[in-house]
C-alpha cells in the first residue's frame, strides 16, 4: 500500500499595512551623548558650593558656641574653640531681662501686620486679574502698587514719623503695624497677581456658571490654587517685619515697646558689651523663624520655584 506525503503550508508573517515602515530604527546617537554629559562631574561648582557652605556655617557655629561661654572667659579663649565648661547663664540672663515682653511685642507687630497685608494683597490681586465691567479700572491699580516697590523705607522714614506723630500713635505697637502693612502690600500684590493670572480662565467660568459669587470663587477656587504663593509672601513678610530695626528705632521710645532687634541694646553697657548674652539673644530670636521655615518649607520652596518658572 502506497504512502502519501502531505506538506503543511509554511507560516508567513502578516503583511504590514501599506504606508508603514517595517525596518527597525537605529538607536539615537544623542542618547549616548546625553549620558556622557550627565556622567561628567562639575568639580568647580562642587568646590564653590562647599566654600559657600563653609562661609555660611562658620558664623552660625561661632554664634551658637559663644552663647554657651561665660563672659569672663570669652576674650581669653579662641573664638572658634568650643566651650570647655558650657553654661546656660547667658540664656538665663536673657530670659530674665524682659525677653518675653520683647518677644510678645515682636509677635504682635508681626501677626498684626502680616495678616491684614496678605489678606488685602490677595483680594487686590484677584480684583486686578479678574476685574471686568465696572471694576475694569482696578487693573490700572497694579501700576500704583508697583510704584511702592521703587520707594525704599529709608526714604520715607521722616514722613512716616510725622504722620505717626499727627495720628498720636507714637510709641505704640499700632504705630509700628500700620507702616509695616503699607510696605508689605506691594510685593505681595506683585507675586499673587502672577499666580492668579496663571489659573485657567475655564475654572472661573465654570464657577460662575454654577452660580458662585466672587467671594465664593475667591475662597474656594483662587485661594486653594494659589496657596503656595500665599505661604511664600506670608513667610517673607513675617521675616522682614520680625527682623525690622529702623521702624521700631524711630517710632518707639519706651522700653516696654521694644521689639527683639532693639532688645539687644539691653546687653550693651557704656564701656563694654556682653557678647555671649547678645549672641544668646540672637539664638532665641532666630528660633521662631527657624520653626516657621520648618513648618512651611515645602510650600515656600514650591511657591518660589513656581514663581521663577513662570
Amino acid at each position: 500500500m502506497g504512502m502519501t506525503w502531505t506538506t503543511r503550508p509554511e507560516r508567513t508573517a502578516p503583511a504590514a499595512p501599506a504606508g508603514t515602515e517595517t525596518h527597525r530604527r537605529p538607536p539615537r546617537a544623542g542618547g549616548q551623548r546625553t549620558r556622557a554629559l550627565g556622567e561628567r562631574r562639575n568639580w568647580l561648582g562642587g568646590i564653590a558650593g562647599w566654600l559657600w557652605l563653609a562661609i555660611v556655617i562658620v558664623p552660625i557655629y561661632w554664634i551658637v558656641i559663644t552663647s554657651f561661654k561665660a563672659q569672663s572667659g570669652y576674650y581669653a579663649t579662641n573664638p572658634l574653640a568650643p566651650p570647655t565648661e558650657p553654661t546656660l547663664d547667658n540664656y538665663r540672663l536673657v530670659v530674665e531681662s524682659d525677653f518675653p515682653l520683647y518677644f510678645l511685642n515682636s509677635l504682635i507687630v508681626t501677626v498684626g501686620a502680616v495678616v491684614p497685608a496678605v489678606a488685602v494683597a490677595f483680594m487686590a490681586a484677584y480684583a486686578i486679574v479678574r476685574g471686568s465691567g465696572a471694576f475694569r479700572f482696578l487693573r490700572g491699580v497694579n501700576a500704583l502698587f508697583l510704584m511702592g516697590l521703587a520707594i525704599p523705607l529709608q526714604a520715607t522714614i521722616i514722613p512716616i514719623y510725622l504722620i505717626i506723630i499727627r495720628l498720636r500713635l507714637y510709641d505704640s505697637l499700632t504705630g509700628l503695624i500700620l507702616p509695616s502693612i503699607a510696605f508689605a502690600i506691594p510685593l505681595s500684590v506683585l507675586v499673587l497677581t502672577n499666580f492668579i493670572r496663571d489659573v485657567p480662565k475655564e475654572l472661573f467660568e465654570s464657577m460662575r456658571l454654577d452660580g458662585a459669587g466672587e467671594l465664593t470663587t475667591l475662597r474656594r477656587l483662587a485661594l486653594p490654587l494659589t496657596m503656595p504663593a500665599v505661604v511664600t509672601v506670608t513667610i517673607y513678610n513675617a521675616l522682614t517685619i520680625w527682623n525690622g530695626f529702623l521702624l521700631p528705632l524711630i517710632l518707639t521710645q519706651s522700653p516696654d515697646r521694644r521689639t527683639l532687634p532693639l532688645a539687644l541694646w539691653t546687653f550693651q553697657g557704656q564701656y563694654s558689651v556682653n557678647v555671649p548674652a547678645v549672641l544668646a539673644s540672637v539664638v532665641l530670636t532666630t528660633l521662631p523663624i527657624l520653626i516657621l521655615y520648618v513648618i512651611g518649607r515645602r510650600q515656600l520652596l514650591s511657591g518660589l520655584t513656581a514663581g521663577f518658572g513662570k
